[in-house]
């Protein structure tokens, strides 16, 4: 069967499944944490409406100036986007007809992306023998004739963090072969700042860094997104895109959610508890599970060539996993789970344990 790309979309999904939703569905399939967007936009609401009257500001102010003092740049290296997918439609134009490396498994609008472009790709493929972990040396071999090389860390579909010297080694060696090196930290935010590679872009000059609002903040109705580097390369990605790409909504709140240290730090924590419960669950139960860092992992079965049957069966129980049928070294025998409340995991946990011991 055809399936989505993406998760979040489980209504979708059923259709192409064909198989007909039950009146109760639990989605595992999106990254999304559980706990709502901070209580101030509930507050505020009256008055952010009053923004839809006006046109929103050209640059995504007050969000740019916000997030360049939050990370301690200047606000012309940073440009507010659509989403953090906007920045990838950016990114992909600037790499037209060249040749960029990706590491698979990956987020699939990389490739969609630069493959609307004319990009060559060339592929680092990660294995989960080794712990889905991505090497100096794959990346020395790989980006020599190289435009630019994308990692995405934490790793996406799997959570892996890479440690921040390593990917200092690899940003030198992509300076010395004068290839961009394009980081991806749409879900840094559940681990920290100080897992991010924020601090060493005055000294790689080459690195560009696409962030998310939508994961930690959960809004993702409100698409905002931004994207960090030299101020040259920041205006020549913008150059050519949609003006008033950021509608006035997500600049005023986008300001505001920066200030929000004790919500995340409650994200952080709650996510990290709820991961390690299925961590433990997975062990105990003879399934793979990724060492994951954030709000989500992947596993799988004890015998992979149950996969399609279990995907199938949880469905019908009202059950969604994101399938990995679309990520590439995965093709459908491992699955993604997004960390969701603590009664919602301990049910996910009985479907699965239920599933196990019937098969």
């Amino acid at each position: 069967m055809e399936l989505p790309n993406h998760g979040a979309n489980p209504l979708r999904l059923y259709e192409q499944a064909g198989i007909n939703p039950p009146e109760q569905i639990l989605d595992f399939s999106e990254n999304v944490h559980p706990f709502g967007a901070p209580g101030f936009l509930a507050e505020r609401w009256p008055q952010l409406l009053e923004l839809v009257a006006s046109y929103p500001d050209p640059d995504g102010e007050p969000f740019r100036t916000a997030a360049a003092e939050f990370h301690r740049v200047g606000a012309n290296q940073v440009a507010a986007a659509n989403g953090a997918a906007e920045v990838f439609t950016w990114l992909a134009r600037r790499y037209r007809n060249k040749r960029v490396v990706l590491v698979e498994p990956a987020f699939s609008e990389y490739r969609q992306t630069l493959e609307a472009e004319h990009v060559e790709i060339q592929a680092i493929q990660l294995q989960p023998e080794n712990c889905w972990q991505l090497s100096v040396q794959d990346v020395r071999m790989a980006v020599p004739g190289c435009a630019a090389l994308y990692i995405c860390n934490p790793h996406n579909p799997t959570g892996v963090l890479l440690d921040l010297d390593k990917l200092r080694e690899m940003a030198q060696i992509c300076l010395e072969h004068e290839c961009e090196l394009v980081i991806d930290e749409a879900f840094i935010d559940f681990v920290g700042e100080s897992a991010s590679f924020m601090p060493f872009l005055e000294e790689f000059p080459n690195v560009i860094i696409v962030r998310s609002m939508t994961k930690m903040y959960a809004i993702p109705g409100l698409r905002l997104g931004y994207v960090i580097s030299e101020s040259q390369t920041v205006e020549q990605l913008k150059h050519g895109g949609a003006h008033w790409n950021v509608n006035a909504l997500s600049a005023a709140i986008g300001a505001d959610l920066l200030k929000e240290s004790e919500y995340r730090s409650k994200i952080i924590k709650a996510a990290s508890e709820e991961r390690l419960k299925m961590e433990r669950f997975f062990s105990e139960n003879n399934c793979r599970a990724s060492n994951s860092a954030v709000n989500f992992l992947t596993f799988q079965l004890p015998d992979p060539d149950q996969s399609a049957e279990f995907f199938t069966d949880l469905l019908k129980a009202g059950i969604v996993l994101r399938h990995t049928e679309s990520f590439q070294g995965m093709d459908g025998k491992w699955f993604r789970i997004g960390m969701k409340s603590r009664g919602n995991m301990a049910k996910l946990r009985e479907a699965i344990a239920k599933w196990l011991e019937a098969n």
